[in-house]
């Protein structure tokens, strides 16, 4: 075994451990319940566990905000196609840094935190959460390449609470 790189050697042995009693070998990569969920980085999120399923059931697309980019929906279109995606639930939560900020201010403080100019970069804040999520389910609802008969659902993450509310 080669030496983990500085600064990860108590990850690399906690994935030891985990090694030690992997039962997930031999699975197929697809999606055995078929759901593929598109839902936000933030670590207060469990994405399966928050839908009663487990390693193997679901595809699992995560960023800021929890938004459908292009990049989520070239992941919902493999999903649907070659991974046996049949629903997909779509879950940005509750006190999300990206629907409490302004671009301006993420920009400086990331700048600040770097050293470095970051007025360059884009975040895509969420001004209106409600809204992007209706916009979200339709551009995967329209999308040329999803079918109508994959369902497609959106939902609020409440992460005080563990609870989804849809949103139509």
């Amino acid at each position: 075994m080669t030496t983990a790189p500085e600064g990860f050697e108590d990850l690399v042995q906690a994935n030891a451990h985990f090694a030690e009693s992997f039962d997930l070998s031999g699975f197929d990569g697809i999606a055995h319940a078929g759901v593929a969920i598109v839902t936000c980085m933030d670590s207060r999120i469990d994405p399966l566990g928050m839908l009663g399923l487990k390693p193997g059931d679901a595809k699992i697309f995560r960023n800021p905000g929890g938004r459908v980019t292009a990049a989520a929906l070239e992941a919902l279109v493999l999903g649907v196609h070659l991974l046996n995606v049949r629903r997909i639930v779509i879950a940005p939560h509750t006190r999300c840094a990206m629907t409490s900020s302004t671009e301006v201010a993420l920009r400086e403080k990331v700048g600040a935190s770097a050293g470095v100019d970051a007025s360059w970069q884009g975040f895509h804040v969420v001004r209106d959460q409600l809204d992007a999520l209706r916009q979200d389910v339709a551009a995967v609802r329209s999308h040329p390449l999803i079918s109508d008969t994959v369902k497609v659902g959106g939902f609020i993450y409440d992460v005080d609470t563990g609870l989804l509310e849809p949103v139509g």
